[in-house]
């Protein structure tokens, strides 16, 4: 087991020790190696607020609730779409196959025209920026935004989804180690 941190490791049933040391935390570094072995979903994000169409790849989207239906992404403060996905009163999630990972690719790629091919994307009737060939797509409307760190952490409430007949069966888009992979029989532990 390896112990990481820019201080000492204190043992939390020294509490003395502990109430008198303050951890300055993990270097970037550290915190990256940390989650590297951590898998996430890919997704993609899109949005419109007012300027133009913009994207971006995301591994944070993530669940948070059914009932209401809610789900959360964060975005860096150095991608180029951050500013017009924070302004934009909705969004669309994309979340992606491994067939797509082309897609995934071209959104998470820095200074390209992500809408070049107008045979790739469109508008739903509410205006917004969307892939139809995603197997599954979510419309919904940011309720709420947090700085965090040099990221903003965004809480969608779900209005509208698109769910591809393929979508139950199809591998999903995983991003594990700074590599892509799917998911499927290959990789299933138990039944």
């Amino acid at each position: 087991m390896t112990l990481a941190g820019s201080e000492s490791f204190v043992p939390a049933d020294d509490a003395n020790a502990v109430a008198k040391h303050e951890f300055a935390g993990l270097s970037a570094d550290e915190f990256k190696l940390a989650f590297r072995n951590h898998p996430a979903g890919v997704a993609v994000i899109t949005a419109d607020a007012g300027d133009g169409p913009v994207g971006l790849t995301a591994t944070s989207v993530f669940s948070v609730s059914a009932e209401p239906p809610l789900l959360v992404f964060s975005i860096s403060g150095q991608s180029s779409s951050a500013p017009t996905i924070n302004r934009a009163d909705t969004v669309v999630v994309h979340l992606l196959g491994a067939d797509q990972l082309g897609v995934a690719k071209l959104f998470a790629t820095s200074g390209v025209d992500r809408f070049a091919d107008p045979e790739s994307w469109g508008r739903l009737v509410t205006g917004e920026p969307y892939l139809p060939g995603a197997q599954v797509w979510i419309r919904g409307r940011g309720i709420n935004r947090m700085e965090a760190g040099g990221s903003t952490v965004v809480a969608v409430h779900a209005l509208q989804s698109s769910i591809s007949d393929e979508a139950s069966s199809a591998a999903p888009l995983v991003y594990h180690n700074r590599t892509w992979h799917h998911i499927g029989e290959h990789s299933r532990l138990d039944s």
